[in-house]
């Protein structure tokens, strides 16, 4: 018996299927499907991070005094 007409180990079976997925997944890379979901993804965790960043600049000492003096500033302020 020769090794073509042999059956396939479990271990040749996962190499093999491996390899398909492999080459199934460089060939969807050719393709220019799905990069728009991929661009709103990037989009959405740039915006997510721009978000905690201002987040982070809005509740800091200085801003959160700054804001505090300027509402007492115009709360006192004489009618």
């Amino acid at each position: 018996m020769d090794e073509t007409s042999a059956a396939a180990t479990p271990g040749e079976e996962v190499r093999g299927s491996f390899a398909e997925l492999i080459v199934s997944r460089l060939q969807g890379l050719q393709e220019e499907e799905g990069m728009s979901t991929v661009e709103y993804a990037i989009g959405t965790i740039a915006a997510a991070a721009f978000a905690a960043i201002l987040y982070t600049v809005v509740t800091g000492n200085s801003v959160v005094g700054a804001m505090t003096g300027l509402i007492e500033r115009a709360l006192s302020t004489p009618v």
